[in-house]
């Protein structure tokens, strides 16, 4: 069976991925007229009723407060180019975060307007959701986004609306280690495809049972040395590390990031980039 592979620049062995997801700020809640509390909460606690959760909202701006900071710090020290998917209206609420992006030089990702369910959205409502996210990031970020992830799921309608919208690539799909084409949703535009993965996100700390921070370090390096192997066997590919300021930018997890980005940097080859990047050069190495 033949194996998954890429065409990547220079000598590189393998692509690395990293996504720091921004949704601290736009979480649901009452204050914003919503229905009812955020349900994701690392407490676990979630009532339905119109009650506003105080406690899992502070959760959450400790992300932006606290956990902010030591994300930043380390993607500077170990030189760490990274893709934030934010949720716009989490930068219209703080901009030091969007501030933070511009000046490290790092992309700007849409994870949608605000960080809620877009798949409950008809298509004149999604459409418009796209819409305001990248008129608010462009605002923010001096940018638009190029490429896009949903909270959870995309509708029949995402992908099309996307792609009219000018986005280059998109993220919702799990399914390998190297991006592809869409070919079927727009014949005449396809799309570049970029995979995503789950397995290791940090967000495996907040559920239950929850991994350890040894845990998901032990992980996340197996992944990187099975795929750079895999890169030195002539079958080179992606890897994607999702983060959260609210949970790896904890004091007790915060290492387990260090002691990562310090094993990427004992190799050589690495191709430590954006997901713009790694499209880009997947549609210029794999025409349409």
């Amino acid at each position: 069976m033949r194996e998954e592979r890429m065409d990547l620049p220079g000598d590189a062995k393998m692509a690395l991925s990293v996504v720091v997801n921004v949704e601290e700020g736009s979480e649901q809640t009452i204050a914003r007229g919503d229905k009812g509390m955020e349900p994701v909460d690392e407490l676990g606690i979630f009532i339905k009723a119109p009650i506003r959760n105080y406690a899992n909202e502070s959760n959450y701006l400790y992300g932006i407060k606290a956990g902010a900071p030591r994300v930043v710090k380390l993607l500077k020290a170990f030189d760490i180019m990274a893709s934030w998917t934010v949720a716009a209206l989490s930068l219209e609420n703080h901009p030091e975060i969007a501030e933070a992006i511009v000046e490290l030089g790092h992309e700007p990702v849409s994870h949608g307007w605000r960080w809620v369910h877009q798949f409950r959205l008809n298509e004149d409502q999604e459409r418009e959701f796209i819409r305001k996210a990248v008129a608010s990031i462009e605002q923010t970020c001096g940018v638009r986004p190029y490429g896009w992830l949903s909270r959870y799921m995309l509708t029949d309608n995402t992908r099309r609306l996307l792609i009219e919208e000018g986005f280059s690539y998109h993220m919702d799909d799990y399914s390998g280690d190297v991006p592809f084409w869409d070919r079927e949703t727009v014949p005449e535009r396809p799309m570049v495809i970029v995979p995503y993965q789950l397995d290791n996100n940090d967000m495996k700390m907040w559920t239950d049972p929850a991994m350890t921070p040894e845990q998901w370090l032990a992980y996340a390096i197996r992944n990187f040395d099975q795929v750079y192997r895999e890169g030195l066997e002539g079958n080179p590919k992606m890897m994607s590390l999702g983060l959260h300021l609210r949970i790896i930018g904890r004091p007790g997890r915060i290492w387990a990031l260090e002691e990562f980005f310090r094993h990427v940097r004992q190799h050589d080859g690495v191709w430590v980039t954006t997901r713009k990047a790694i499209a880009d050069n997947f549609a210029q190495t794999v025409p349409a």
